[in-house]
């Protein structure tokens, strides 16, 4: 039962895990620029994200970019977009497949059946969380050092967005999740090996007592 509740609770992490990789991903802002300048009323806010670039004024008008190139942009952006759809395409089959290995869903078939299943829905999700937590450290550390550089003007440099922040904090979810589904299908088999069934053992007296008993049935 404790290990059921425990599966349920992982599966809860993933779902936020998954909901928070697609939004990450989709979200423009990334890196954010504030732009005050000289007069508030101009004041702007310049967000760039994986697919693209938007700009919100302080007059409430708001823009954005798609990029279509993909050659044009920096390596890290494309390492970002392909990790992250990654992310989320392994995300959605590990909901999919720990569904049918969960205890307290009824699909799957035997026990070792959803019990490798279930192993393999966390190793989705921990691929799913390793593949979500590369790009949002790369693009951290780009926006930092950018922001660092002496050379770059104030005008160009940026701070991390709300996206990072999702992004970091959904791969924690799933790698709970993925830690949380491998631990209980490892205690499961390890305790099966460790504690193997007990087999019957019948001397050779007792066969042929048995065996006797049989034939003077038929007698």
């Amino acid at each position: 039962m404790a290990s059921a509740s425990l599966q349920f609770f992982a599966f809860i992490l993933a779902l936020f895990g998954v909901f928070g990789d697609i939004t990450a991903t989709l979200l423009p802002n990334w890196k954010v620029n504030a732009d005050v300048g000289s007069n508030i009323i101009t004041a702007i806010t310049q967000m760039q994200g994986l697919w693209m670039d938007c700009t919100w004024y302080s007059t409430g008008m708001f823009s954005c970019t798609l990029k279509y190139s993909v050659l044009s942009l920096p390596i890290y952006i494309q390492a970002a977009r392909t990790t992250m759809v990654l992310s989320c395409i392994l995300s959605a089959f590990g909901i999919c497949i720990t569904t049918v290995g969960m205890k307290c869903t009824k699909l799957g078939g035997d026990t070792d059946s959803k019990s490798h299943a279930c192993f393999g829905g966390g190793v989705c999700f921990l691929l799913a969380g390793i593949f979500g937590l590369v790009p949002t450290s790369w693009y951290t550390r780009e926006i930092i050092s950018n922001f660092l550089d002496q050379t770059v003007p104030e005008s160009s440099k940026h701070e991390p967005g709300g996206a990072i922040y999702t992004g970091f904090i959904s791969a924690g979810f799933l790698l709970t999740a993925g830690v949380i589904f491998c631990m209980s299908c490892f205690k499961k088999q390890q305790g099966a090996w460790i504690y193997p069934p007990k087999q019957h053992h019948f001397s050779s007296t007792e066969q042929e007592s048995n065996t006797g008993y049989n034939l003077k049935d038929y007698v």
